[in-house]
């Protein structure tokens, strides 16, 4: 009884940590107008309009896009290369390291005297974050006592991810409303307190009673988890790669040279998107610097014991198309919500609180109708289930774009939910592409697939912003809109590039139509007792959908 009450306690601590992560993608969009304000003001303010530093600052739309990709851009490049960490060093010690450093973090954002701070606060989050993500499926694979209790965490797991996107608006809105945007960040503190220290209570206790299970298969079901987790964390889809995987031996076996050239490749890509209208020179500087950085990368790639990125040549085709089909999704949504709450606010002025609420007809399809789009997938295949969600979601951009200025509520409660519905078919869709085109390393599939969605929404934001310029300008609106037409177009063009894809795979393999392959059992986990997660996802539990 014991160990069941501490693995509840484990269980909703790892889960408190994981909804953070991504809530974080998303509940501070809602909160940059306030922010914009509060620093054009003269100086940010603290609490009660007291001064704070003193900084005279102007921000304009490329300090707004880092507020949100800073986070973003360590978060993209580093789930990897966590996971390798959290594999060598011990995912507990990882996770925890994680935590405590996110709620430090957080504290440094609530406190910033300046824009300066506040970003350098955001792209800790975003470091930490990183560590806390892959390893929080794989500690609850490792400490469950029974097969029944770890196919209900992962389940909760999921469900606490499906939430996290549609509740950042809306808790953005609500904490901006009745405080400050400095309270976006305070949020954060009581909840890690109470999540590090049910993890710290949770893992000590049910580490003992496993700890015989590790040396006989616990491990690498953790290390599947962690795969598993860094793949889908946005998509809730538990998947394992096959059986003896790479593990690092040693710290020379973790790619820390690729990690790094991969972050300094999306930080200065970033960069020069979001300085160009700024400072041209700076982003072609900028620019310079990441055609070096990834000709690096794939030079240390080459080279590495353990790549981050390591695909079979016949599984790079379609593995790359789903990656592509991916990234634009978050690129275009991301970068949407990114202008959209700042459409509502500054030009419709509504309140923060009523901005959130306006967005949750598009939010709340993601959680609700995960089972819904898993039944698609399977029916009808991961790339035709991909281009109908793609051409939904494009008739819904072009009915925000429409109603977003004014707004028309007539018009742009049905287009969110038609957007949202979409994307709630395309999300699980373009996963389970990935994972199709990779059957023997579904994890890394997965992986590769959230990497693309977390380094579309950084490129997406940064290059939304450069298009529409500043908040306060009066053509703002007007090219906002334009940028969501343009958004539902480049979802037409990738539709019909998925329904053409389904054919040509079709074609290929011979088959009537196009199921994701199922992963085989890891004979680690087997070994163990333990169910692979697919299995424990597939007795009972249907991960909703996650795009933050």
């Amino acid at each position: 009884m014991r160990n069941e009450h501490t693995s509840r306690t484990l269980t909703l601590g790892l889960c408190g940590g994981y909804f953070l992560v991504l809530l974080d993608v998303t509940v501070v969009n809602v909160a940059l107008p306030s922010i914009s304000a509060a620093v054009r003001s003269a100086s940010i303010t603290g609490g009660g309009g007291r001064r704070v530093g003193g900084t005279q600052l102007q921000v304009g739309a490329s300090g707004l896009a880092w507020v949100v990709d800073a986070y973003t851009v360590p978060l993209a490049a580093l789930l990897l290369a966590c996971g390798a960490i959290g594999d060598l060093l011990g995912h507990r010690r990882v996770v925890v390291a994680g935590f405590a450093g996110f709620g430090a973090a957080s504290v440094v954002c609530a406190l910033a005297p300046g824009l300066g701070v506040l970003v350098a606060g955001r792209a800790a989050q975003g470091v930490c974050a990183a560590l806390m993500l892959p390893g929080t499926l794989a500690l609850l694979a490792d400490t469950a006592p029974s097969e029944a209790a770890r196919t209900r965490a992962v389940g909760l797991w999921a469900a606490v991810g499906g939430a996290a996107l549609p509740a950042g608006p809306l808790v953005g809105g609500l904490l901006v409303e009745t405080g400050e945007w400095r309270a976006v960040f305070w949020v954060n503190v009581p909840v890690i307190v109470l999540a590090l220290g049910a993890v710290l209570r949770g893992s000590s206790v049910s580490g003992a009673a496993v700890g015989a299970g590790s040396r006989t298969g616990a491990e690498p079901a953790a290390r599947s988890a962690r795969h598993a987790s860094a793949g889908d964390a946005e998509s809730g889809l538990g998947a394992v790669p096959a059986a003896g995987s790479a593990h690092p031996a040693s710290a020379r076996d973790v790619p820390w040279s690729g990690a790094a050239a991969l972050v300094v490749t999306l930080a200065c890509a970033v960069t020069a998107v979001v300085q160009v209208r700024d400072e041209a020179l700076l982003s072609v500087i900028m620019l310079a610097v990441t055609v070096v950085a990834a000709v690096a990368f794939r030079s240390f790639e080459r080279h590495a014991v353990r790549p981050l990125l390591q695909v079979e040549p016949l599984a790079r085709r379609p593995l790359a198309a789903a990656c592509a089909v991916a990234g634009l999704m978050n690129f275009c949504v991301l970068g949407s919500l990114f202008l959209m709450t700042q459409v509502l606010q500054d030009t419709d002025r509504c309140s923060p609180l009523r901005a959130g609420i306006l967005l949750l007809p598009g939010m709340l399809p993601l959680p609700l109708l995960g089972t819904t789009a898993g039944r698609l997938t399977t029916g009808f295949g991961p790339w035709r289930t991909s281009a109908l969600g793609l051409f939904l979601a494009a008739a819904g951009f072009l009915g925000i774009a429409a109603a977003v200025n004014g707004p028309d509520l007539a018009l742009l409660l049905p287009a969110l939910a038609v957007w949202g519905i979409g994307l709630s078919i395309l999300t699980p869709a373009v996963v389970a592409a990935a994972i199709q085109a990779l059957p023997s390393a579904t994890g890394f599939a997965s992986g590769a697939g959230n990497t693309a969605r977390q380094t579309g929404a950084a490129l997406g934001v940064a290059v939304f912003s450069a298009l529409a310029g500043d908040a306060s300008a009066r053509t703002f609106a007007h090219r906002a809109e334009w940028l969501l037409v343009a958004a539902a177009f480049a979802f037409v063009a990738a539709g019909v590039f998925a329904h053409v894809f389904a054919r040509v795979s079709r074609g290929a393999s011979g088959c009537k139509s196009v199921i994701p392959a199922r992963p085989k059992p890891n004979r680690d986990l087997a070994s163990s007792g333990r169910p692979s997660l697919p299995e424990a996802l597939s007795q009972g539990t249907h991960s909703p959908p996650n795009i933050g």
